[in-house]
């Protein structure tokens, strides 16, 4: 077991990794489609915002969205407005590149010329990497990694089926490379959407484990991009890497969805036919994609990635189950801002002290996952202790994503939060 030591009495504010007083911070950056529309019934917007833009429609989603009444619905309603439609409905799970290779080799050198992305993350993803591949030609292993992609590719159009993702917003894809063992990001503002559409109706149907899954991941993109690194970006950082860490503009999308997702989580689990509150969800869920976008997500993310390749659990299973233990790796750098967290929340009393307000936040957190029924502790996943040290490697190659942790992740470190996550140890416990 890796060394602990006791938890801080207080703090006096963020701090950088190396201890000093860290400044708040003042840069705010967003990246964001051209058209957002979002509520109930603006799916039926879409053979509009197509006709305006394709005349050969390529359609990526997956084999149970294209069965839907809803889905086929739209796109009668496209061809109807003179929109020529070509469908690749095999979009899997965590996006394997099979799936671009696959759309790539049926598409490439056609007339197609704008795609539509509509289900869950991976339907999205594959439809923005797609249309970079299309575009530029080469394999998408030519552009994993960080502004790689080396120019513009067809407009696309996403909807979101799912509450959670924020891939209707982000540009980054996440690709399942199996030959390589792991997902990888094909990150670039060419990957930016041109419109997004976020019709709260097409997540009724949606499984009730998927809907955990998703909603879990939503709250967990808001808690790492308001608790995230300050990074004092140059203007040669904000020309070249997507993630500049935590920024005013992400801080405003992170408190909205915040505030949304408190209700909006429990609301769901109980009705999933809550029409009011899959609306919260998802209008969260879209507050969540667009701070990301520049903030980025951190730690669990980092982490989880080969723990869901070990344990096949979905994404958003595994970023809950490692949740509650990296927020109490970083609490010691973060007070302020999980307290901040305990008051949007409305559990902290402004009057206590800043870490018990912090702690109660983080509390909070941990309740609204459990309320979705998703896992808190990694013996549930199945994760064998023997696969510790793999994971803590893996993790420590995901430089993106570590990059904005607000507390140093070591190897070392890893392999702590990952005992106490396996033993679900959720005392106040500091990983040294």
């Amino acid at each position: 077991m890796s060394t602990l030591s006791p938890a801080p009495g207080s703090t006096t504010g963020p701090k950088s990794s190396g201890g000093a007083v860290e400044p708040a911070a003042t840069l705010g950056l967003l990246r964001q489609p051209k058209t957002v529309l979002f509520g109930p019934g603006q799916r039926h917007q879409l053979p509009f915002l197509v006709a305006g833009i394709a005349r050969h429609l390529l359609v990526t989603t997956d084999a149970r969205m294209a069965q839907s009444s809803d889905f086929l619905e739209i796109i009668e309603g496209i061809r109807a407005k003179g929109t020529e439609v070509s469908i690749y409905a095999e979009a899997e799970p965590d996006l394997p590149r099979e799936n671009i290779v696959d759309v790539a080799m049926q598409f490439r050198g056609s007339e197609v010329d704008a795609i539509l992305g509509i289900g869950g993350g991976s339907c999205m993803d594959l439809a923005k990497v797609v249309a970079v591949v299309l575009a530029n030609e080469g394999d998408v292993r030519d552009y994993y990694g960080e502004f790689l992609v080396p120019g513009p590719g067809l407009p696309v159009i996403t909807v979101p089926t799912t509450g959670g993702t924020g891939a209707e917003v982000t540009c980054v894809s996440v690709v399942f490379d199996r030959e390589k063992g792991m997902k990888v990001g094909v990150a670039s503002p060419f990957l930016e959407p041109f419109a997004a559409v976020i019709d709260p109706e097409l997540t009724l149907s949606c499984p009730p484990g998927l809907t955990a899954a998703t909603g879990a991941d939503a709250l967990s993109h808001l808690i790492e991009t308001f608790t995230g690194r300050v990074k004092r970006p140059t203007p040669e950082d904000i020309d070249t890497k997507l993630y500049v860490g935590k920024n005013r503009l992400a801080d405003m999308f992170a408190r909205n969805g915040l505030h949304l997702l408190n209700t909006s989580l429990e609301a769901v689990a109980a009705d999933p036919s809550n029409l009011e509150a899959r609306s919260d969800t998802m209008l969260a869920a879209y507050n969540a994609g667009m701070a990301i976008n520049t903030a980025g997500t951190a730690g669990a993310h980092a982490i989880q990635g080969a723990i869901g390749n070990l344990t096949h659990t979905p994404h958003g299973f595994g970023i809950s189950a490692l949740l509650p233990y990296v927020m109490r790796f970083n609490l010691p750098e973060r007070v302020p801002e999980f307290a901040e967290i305990g008051r949007i929340f409305g559990v902290a009393d402004p009057a206590d002290a800043e870490l018990d307000q912090a702690r109660t936040g983080i509390v909070r957190v941990e309740e609204l996952l459990a309320a979705l029924g998703a896992p808190l502790d990694l013996k549930t996943l199945g994760l064998d202790p023997g696969d510790f040290d793999f994971v803590a490697d893996q993790a420590m190659l995901a430089t993106r994503l570590t990059a904005n942790n607000p507390r140093e992740l070591t190897r070392e470190r890893i392999v702590a939060i990952l005992e106490r996550a396996y033993a679900d140890d959720r005392s106040w416990w500091v990983v040294g």
